[in-house]
């Protein structure tokens, strides 16, 4: 097919799925547009799910949209509904026994959360979606003592959450060090100690090696054969790319959907959000994020490439995250790599910065309690600024 399609199927009700669907709307496609999403809610935002919402006592409102703007983008949507396959040559998407037709789709199926092996039990939790946060929040007003397993971010919130409430909580963590993939060994230390200062355990180079308990769970068994007692345990050891129902569609799927770097993964097919691999070439290397904010973009990016594939532009975006650990506000851009230097603070003040370079050229910053200071990074970074500039732009 040549030239703008008139017929967009989009798999993923999520927030890159629904930034394509505005997307498409805000340049003035007209044609139809069918939203496909295995949840029965409207798209909404899972960020607060670890976060406030854990330990706040209202209802969540996560709806990226408000009922009215959502008539307004006039979507065929089938919600509940989960697509099983895609045949990239008929160009149908099967969902179980209806087909869709499309001229261009969109993938924003996003990520499945990553489970312990063996055995599960009632109290055994891992957060993905607002039914997860409800279940989780519910169990913690009964908790005594939570084991949470994995120590990164989405672990890190859910910990914070239970010591507002008051529950007592331990985080067993894998590897020597929390985050050293997120931002590297010496931060992930430095971030890490924030645990014990609000009251929290933290044991690294800790396996789990079995689940305990009858009805429900009672505890973990450890690698080294030790047991630690749990009335709630929350998994937090990383997300899969949602990637099952595109079995046999001749599609890239290893760590996600392999696109180009205008986020086209095949002929009429883009990818979009936690799903899409793709190579950055602001840093010269292939990346699949997690974040909201690439999400967010990417899924703009791919309605305007795909309107117009004969200009489709290369997506080349710095990566942003935040997390908000005990009251603590932490912010990163662009790859943390290598070791970081610090320019404000040390590692155990209430604030710092710390920047990263990849040769001569800033790379990454990452911040605590420094709002004001991530975004003139991010725009430093995505201008490739020479690390000596960069220094001497930190603040005092």
């Amino acid at each position: 097919m040549t030239g703008p399609p008139s017929h967009v199927v989009v798999v993923g009700a999520s927030l890159a799925g629904l930034h394509a669907v505005r997307g498409l709307r805000r340049r003035g496609f007209s044609g139809r547009i069918v939203l496909v999403g295995a949840e029965h809610y409207r798209p909404y935002d899972r960020p607060p799910l670890s976060k406030e919402f854990l330990w706040g006592r209202a209802e969540p409102t996560p709806y990226l949209i408000d009922e009215q703007d959502w008539d307004a983008l006039d979507v065929d949507a089938r919600l509940g509904v989960t697509a099983t396959s895609v045949d990239r040559h008929s160009r149908r998407v099967a969902l179980g026994d209806e087909d869709l037709s499309y001229d261009a789709l969109v993938i924003a199926t996003g990520l499945k959360a990553r489970q312990l092996p063996g055995r599960t039990l009632p109290g055994v939790h891992t957060l993905r979606g607002v039914g997860d946060a409800r279940n989780i929040r519910e169990a913690l007003d009964r908790a005594t003592r939570l084991v949470v397993v994995g120590a990164g971010f989405i672990g890190a919130e859910v910990a914070s959450a239970a010591r507002r409430l008051g529950v007592h909580t331990t985080i067993l963590e894998a590897a020597a060090t929390p985050l050293r993939d997120a931002v590297g060994p010496t931060a992930g230390a430095a971030l890490a100690r924030l645990h014990a200062r609000h009251g929290v355990e933290l044991h690294c180079d800790t396996a789990v090696s079995e689940i305990l308990g009858g009805d429900r769970v009672a505890g973990l068994r450890l690698a080294d054969g030790s047991q630690l007692a749990a009335d709630l345990v929350v998994v937090g050891i990383g997300a899969i790319p949602e990637t099952d129902w595109l079995a046999g569609s001749g599609l890239d799927l290893n760590d996600g959907v392999l696109c180009d770097a205008t986020l086209k993964a095949a002929d009429g097919v883009w990818a979009a959000g936690d799903i899409a691999r793709w190579p950055n070439p602001t840093f010269g290397t292939t990346m699949r994020l997690e974040h909201w904010t690439n999400a967010m973009q990417q899924g703009d990016h791919v309605a305007a490439n795909l309107l117009d594939p004969e200009h489709a532009t290369e997506f080349a975006e710095v990566p942003y995250f935040w997390s908000e650990w005990y009251g603590q506000f932490i912010q990163c851009v662009g790859m943390p790599m290598g070791e970081p230097a610090l320019v404000v603070g040390d590692w155990d003040a209430e604030e710092f910065v710390a920047l990263y370079r990849d040769g001569e050229r800033l790379v990454g910053a990452l911040t605590l309690n420094r709002r004001r200071d991530i975004m003139r990074y991010r725009r430093l970074i995505g201008a490739r600024t020479a690390w000596d500039a960069a220094l001497a732009a930190a603040p005092r």
